[in-house]
């Protein structure tokens, strides 16, 4: 199968590394250019001039300059400057003033936010100088890491960080943790050679000689050779990725296309308006000035102001849920995503290995199978690893028998990589107990006999398989397992060796879990019943992880490794990508592809992750997760931060998301369709009136008032049938409700028209006043009621209220313009003085016009099955 470039640069970086992982320590030498005593100072100087420092950068800060001009960048600012820039030339400044204020403002509060959110996230960066022991003229001595180079012999022991991608020479009880790298929780064995048996499977990651920079030494000691440095180590092709900039995300789309939208929609009626009242009026100045009024008013110019202070509401609410958002754009993301992609360690586990099983050979469950095994793991003196201390840790829960705590120690054998097992030996007050525990198949090798119900029976053959089957099923249900053993009075001397480990009884298996959290189930349950599809992406093996996805309700039936995926094409992984919920043995570039492929099969999808395997995931996905523990690199890659590692934050995310694009879709779809429906009107009246219907001022107040009552919008309740499915960018349907919803203020506008004509014979160029100033009072009220009607697709105020704010709003913006139409402020806007019998009509308009447009929302809804 055809493969990316991408990928087959990975797969040659990786065959390097396990083809210097096969060399002998002598062939390492020469073809690294160093001898057994280390590089000499010289040589490393020379080195590291070469190769350069041995570092991988992250993400830098933006500067708050580059913040405040990059929140201009926005396809409606772009629009509105556009405007303001022609206003200020045609010498309307009342236009230009005001179009500059709402660009201002959207700016600022723009700016504002992303800076708090940026200074909030680099506040969780932890900076530490990192140094390693280096063997340099023969002999050891601590070197910052950044000066490390290949070919350099490094010491390691207990609590190191691994400085660079290097192979082992020597190792004594060498315990690596890998989970930034792989995902896997429970740390990993290292010692000096290849393994023995590959396959088309195994990545340099899973050989036992290999250790990489991003990982730490749980235990044990080492010492190894560096083979790469920087960017060039498998933790820097990580970060190459990690650090790009994000791609268009689903918002930043949807965005486009609703500008491209009234881009067009302005082209089309800008000359229409300009050219009719041209021809009709006469007076062409006048004729561009209104018809520059018409497109400013056509915008939805508050929308960068309303979409800005949507989004910092939003930030701000999910700041007391413990979360950061680093960009705002991420909130509406997540109202869209219905794909989450997220690694299994610490997101739907727990992140810490527990014990669940203690059974006999036969898999039944034994008490004495745990006194044995804590036995060995509280008595031996060596590093107790995870797997100990969830024995000792169950044991005290559980534990029952208090005698085997008051044993005597005698001697011990401890870890050693080629027996994989470890020994205590125990005396009572009648007995001498040599106890061991270790890998199910080397503790096979030394039992002769089995406990079964209390007695010692001979090891059969039929036995044996008995007893494969049971290990075989607690394998397959995800467990990690040990077995444990024991042999009475060996002999009476203190001094046990390794040559007494035989003839020993198998008492039973103890089997461990990587546990899913107990708020998973739920969680995921939530997300499913929201419309988010979750899908595991995990470096993990596919044995454990799917049983965590059984576990949580991830149908896992199917899965797909890695390893299989470096073999399909991107058409081929479509094709199925939908109907598989777990990958494993992934590596981070695969992470990425598979999101990627997500986006190309029109999916908005978010990623979850804290491991430096996760960075370049989170960098691609519309909405990257990380925590504030995770690496900083994979903080910077992330749009989203958690304090704490949670799906349920997740999901209030998931709905907070939906609430703010609900409300973004309610001024936009309001705005458009009435602003469209004035547009129709203004046509129309153009055509037999002597005079402008509305004066470029007065159309420009009429759109600030109305804009100001809409700040209110972040602040509106959103009915929950609203939260239940992803929300999408639909440019059909904001096109279908224009077209639906706009032309019945039209209608009631043309009454207004008509009433004022023939009833108040307003129909001369002395009467154009009072003929503008009962259209401004008609159309600004239909506007802002309109909004309580369209705002839901319920009943309004009786089965869906709008926010006391958004309420309070709506009956300021009201005054407001009565208060323009009624006292002597109107002469500063050549409005005239309405006649009393005109608030009879009026009443009787604004309320048909919301009967009717009732009437119509319900037919909508009807048909089409969607409403915001």
């Amino acid at each position: 199968m055809r493969k990316s470039f991408e990928a087959s640069k990975r797969v040659r970086k990786d065959d390097q590394l396990k083809k210097m992982a096969t060399l002998s320590e002598r062939e390492l030498m020469m073809e690294l250019r160093t001898s057994p005593t280390g590089l000499k100072s010289e040589d490393a100087a020379r080195r590291l001039e070469e190769y350069g420092i041995n570092e991988v950068s992250a993400q830098k800060p933006t500067p708050a300059w580059r913040l405040f001009f990059d929140a201009f960048n926005d396809p409606f600012v772009y629009i509105l400057i556009l405007l303001m820039v022609v206003s200020f030339f045609t010498k309307d400044y009342d236009a230009s003033v005001v179009v500059g204020f709402m660009i201002t403002a959207s700016v600022v509060i723009h700016f504002v936010q992303d800076y708090r959110s940026q200074k909030a996230s680099l506040n969780l960066k932890h900076l530490t100088e990192n140094t390693a022991s280096v063997m340099r003229d023969g002999t050891f001595n601590e070197h910052p890491m950044e000066e490390i180079v290949p070919g350099d012999v490094i010491q390691l022991s207990t609590g190191d960080m691994i400085p660079a991608d290097a192979v082992l020479i020597q190792t004594k009880d060498l315990f690596v943790n890998q989970s930034s790298l792989t995902g896997e929780s429970v740390p990993v064995e290292k010692r000096v050679g290849p393994l023995k048996e590959q396959d088309s499977n195994t990545t340099a990651l899973d050989l036992q000689n290999l250790i990489f920079m991003g990982t730490d030494v749980i235990s044990g000691t080492g010492t190894a050779i560096i083979l790469k440095t920087g960017a060039n180590t498998f933790f820097g092709d990580v970060a190459k990725h990690a650090t790009t900039e994000r791609g268009a995300t689903a918002f930043d789309i949807g965005l486009k296309r609703v500008s491209r939208f009234l881009l067009i929609f302005i082209g089309v009626l800008f000359p229409i308006v300009f050219l009719l009242n041209g021809f009709t009026k006469g007076d062409w100045m006048q004729a561009f000035f209104f018809a520059i009024a018409v497109a400013v008013g056509l915008t939805p110019e508050m929308l960068p102001m309303i979409v800005t202070s949507n989004l910092a509401k939003g930030a701000i609410t999910l700041a007391r849920k413990k979360v950061i958002v680093k960009e705002l754009p991420a909130i509406q993301n997540l109202g869209s995503m219905d794909v989450l992609c997220t690694d299994k360690t610490g997101t739907i586990t727990e992140d810490r290995i527990v014990l669940v099983e203690h059974v006999s050979p036969l898999g039944e469950k034994d008490s004495q199978v745990l006194e044995v095994a804590f036995m060995n793991s509280e008595y031996q003196t060596g590093w107790k690893n995870i797997m100990d201390l969830a024995v000792i840790d169950y044991w005290k829960k559980h534990g029952k028998n208090p005698a085997v705590q008051q044993m005597t120690k005698v001697d011990e054998i401890p870890f050693d990589f080629l027996r994989r097992r470890l020994t205590v030996v125990l005396k009572d007050r009648e007995h001498q107990w040599m106890i061991t525990k270790g890998a199910v198949e080397e503790m096979d090798e030394i039992s002769t006999k089995a406990m079964i119900n209390g007695e010692e029976v001979p090891l059969t053959p039929a036995l044996r398989e008995k007893m494969q089957a049971v290990n075989r099923s607690m394998n397959e249900q995800g467990m990690r397992v040990i077995a444990v053993a024991i042999r009475k009075d060996v002999h009476q001397d203190a001094t046990y060796t390794v040559k007494d480990e035989a003839d020993m009884t198998l008492v039973g298996f103890v089997g461990f879990l990587d546990p899913p959290k107990a708020s998973a189930v739920t969680a995921i349950r939530s997300l499913h019943e929201h419309g988010v599809d979750v899908k595991v992406l995990t470096g993990d093996n596919a044995i454990v992880a799917r049983k965590v996805c059984q576990d949580v309700g991830i149908d896992a039936a199917r899965f797909y490794l890695g390893s299989q995926l470096e073999e399909m094409s991107d058409e081929e992984i479509i094709r199925e990508i939908n109907d598989v919920q777990l990958y494993a043995k992934l590596t981070p570039l695969q992470k990425a592809r598979i999101i990627r492929l997500l986006q190309a099969a029109g999916h908005t999808v978010g990623f979850m992750g804290d491991g430096i395997n996760d960075a370049p995931a989170l960098r691609k996905a519309d909405v990257g997760i990380s925590v504030d523990n995770a690496a900083d690199i994979t903080k910077d890659a992330s749009s989203i931060i958690l304090l704490e590692k949670s799906l349920n934050v997740l999901e209030d995310g998931v709905i907070g998301g939906r609430q703010v694009f609900n409300n973004m879709m309610k001024y936009i779809k309001i705005t458009i369709s009435s602003n469209f429906g004035n547009v129709f009107s203004i046509l129309v009246a153009s055509a037999f009136l002597p005079f402008l219907p509305m004066l470029s001022l007065q159309l420009l107040l009429q759109n600030l008032i109305y804009d100001l009552s809409q700040m209110t919008i972040p602040w509106d309740h959103v009915d929950e049938i609203e939260t239940l499915k992803p929300v999408k960018w639909g440019i059909r349907g904001l096109l279908r409700f224009t077209l639906v919803m706009g032309p019945i203020s039209s209608i009631f506008d043309l009454l207004t028209f008509a009433v004022m004509w023939f009833v108040f014979h307003a129909d001369t160029m002395a009467q154009q006043g009072m003929f503008q100033a009962g259209w401004f009072t008609v159309g600004l009220t239909t506007q802002l009621f309109a909004f309580q009607v369209i705002r839901t697709r319920f009943l309004p105020v009786i089965q869906s209220r709008a926010s006391r704010l958004v309420t309070f709003g709506t009956f300021l913006a009201l005054f407001l313009g009565l208060l323009l139409v009624t006292t002597p402020l109107r002469q500063f806007v050549d409005f005239l003085r309405l006649p009393n019998a005109y608030w009879g009509w009026y009443a009787g308009i604004v309320v048909l016009y919301l009967c009717l447009t009732q009437a119509v929302k319900r037919i909508y809804i009807r048909r089409y099955h969607e409403w915001m």
